[in-house]
């Protein structure tokens, strides 16, 4: 009986997300677990699905959209789910499902079309050259240019926490490892300012950082979009 009311008590947590919160968990954890089965079959789903640089042959629209729920890893996974269940659900309760999810589509496309930009930028003086030495071996530049893959919701989630921030922004947040809970305006700020430190210090960490960043710019246009639009200083109607 003990067991029976602990299934029901879970159940009834998860009955009280929302229902594109709760979705989009489904959705991200069933690609993650069958990315792995997959693998086990000779098939890279990160490779297909994965956004590719445009210059690459592998690229196509459609990864724009499908390398938002693809990951690295578990822990990649747990990080960016975590942080949708804990705010996204908030969101979605306030914006409604329909809002949220065009706002979290808007938000991960946005960051993809930044992370292409920046990939552009840093290797359109390296396209002239037919082979590339990695160091390990010399390839083919169009090797090469599909090896820039990109996945996972991470720029939604930083869309999730720049919405979070501007609609909540004097609510209190603990952060590890500051010891006192902080303002969520303050906890965004400098989540723009590491991930803007660490893009421009050319960081080697294999993280988009600037496709965070794109995902809480389109987020704050996105936002204020809405505001101007709605006419009485609202953020959400």
């Amino acid at each position: 009986m003990q067991a029976i009311n602990v299934l029901l008590r879970k159940r009834n947590r998860m009955n009280n997300i929302p229902v594109v919160t709760k979705n989009l968990l489904i959705i991200n954890v069933l690609c993650f677990f069958g990315s792995v089965v997959a693998m086990k079959y000779g098939i890279n789903l990160n490779d297909l699905l994965g956004l590719h640089c445009f210059m690459a042959s592998d690229f196509n629209l459609a990864q724009l959209i499908t390398y938002m729920f693809m990951h690295g890893g578990f822990q990649h996974l747990f990080f960016n789910m975590f942080a949708l269940w804990m705010f996204g659900r908030t969101l979605e309760q306030v914006w409604g499902p329909k809002r949220f999810l065009l706002y979290y589509v808007a938000c991960g496309i946005g960051a993809g079309l930044v992370q292409e930009l920046v990939q552009y930028v840093q290797f359109s003086d390296l396209l002239q050259y037919e082979n590339i030495d990695t160091g390990v071996a010399v390839i083919p530049m169009t090797e090469y240019l599909n090896l820039m893959t990109t996945v996972g919701a991470s720029g939604a989630i930083y869309g999730i926490l720049m919405a979070f921030g501007m609609l909540f922004p004097e609510s209190r947040m603990f952060v590890f490892p500051i010891p006192f809970p902080i303002k969520t305006k303050y906890f965004v700020i400098g989540y723009v300012a590491l991930e803007l430190f660490l893009g421009i210090g050319a960081s080697m960490d294999g993280v988009a950082h600037f496709a965070h960043l794109g995902g809480m710019f389109f987020g704050f246009i996105l936002i204020m979009y809405w505001r101007k639009k709605n006419g009485n200083g609202q953020f959400y109607y």
